[in-house]
């Protein structure tokens, strides 16, 4: 096996909680994407990340079934680890940028494939929601405090491999289908561009996720970042 990180991305306030990473800082010592996705399966995280070059920040990232374009949380933990100022994903080069306690970076909606986005009326109603039935990939909402900008979510990938159908081939998805994702950057993502408003998103069991619109259709996301090893 390759050396590799595990950064924890998305953490609450104390640093608990967000969405685990996994980063092969020398991408080089594995160029093959066969080998890659059985490197990243048997990882088994959401997301692993291999760094082709580590100055210009260009990144590959898969899930344990397949290669994607873009993700919110891998290119949140990969700027926060590499300390670079943009990354370059196959969608397109992200914007990055550290703020305090906080990693930005700046994407698009259109690299984010469809989401269901369903309100509900309150975030008493989505902390009390089942696990839906096999199917769409639900990111369920709610305002905590509409005033303000502070959403509760909980993302239901529809518990399907990504090579089924449904919550098949998309950013954030996770392997085997789990029930529930803890945190999910690119959802935020969609989620404000639909709003058009700045968001600070509580999702999962404690998770935060900040967003911002910004001009000509870029959207910040941003979030804590923990060094597991």
């Amino acid at each position: 096996m390759s050396d590799y990180d595990v950064v924890r991305v998305f953490c609450g306030p104390r640093g608990g909680y967000g969405n685990e990473l996994g980063v092969v800082r020398e991408g080089s010592v594995m160029p093959d994407p066969h080998e890659r996705q059985l490197f990243a399966e048997k990882l088994g995280f959401s997301e692993t990340v291999f760094v082709d070059d580590p100055e210009r920040g260009v990144i590959d990232i898969y899930t344990p079934t397949l290669r994607l374009p873009f993700a919110g949380r891998p290119c949140v933990g990969t700027a926060w680890l590499l300390d670079v100022p943009e990354l370059v994903t196959a969608a397109g080069t992200v914007g990055a940028r550290q703020d305090g306690e906080f990693c930005w970076i700046e994407a698009r909606a259109e690299w984010v494939p469809p989401r269901t986005l369903r309100r509900y009326a309150t975030a008493a109603e989505v902390d009390a929601l089942a696990v839906p039935p096999k199917g769409e990939w639900v990111y369920a909402w709610a305002w905590e405090d509409e005033s303000a900008g502070r959403v509760r979510a909980r993302a239901f990938p529809g518990r399907v491999d990504e090579r089924g159908d449904s919550g098949s081939g998309g950013a954030g998805a996770c392997a085997g289908g789990i029930d529930e994702d803890e945190a999910t950057g690119a959802a935020a993502l969609l989620l404000t561009d639909r709003l058009g408003r700045a968001l600070n998103i509580t999702q999962g069991a404690g998770s935060q996720i900040l967003t911002a619109p910004q001009p000509y259709g870029w959207t910040e996301i941003g979030g804590r970042v923990v060094l597991e090893r």
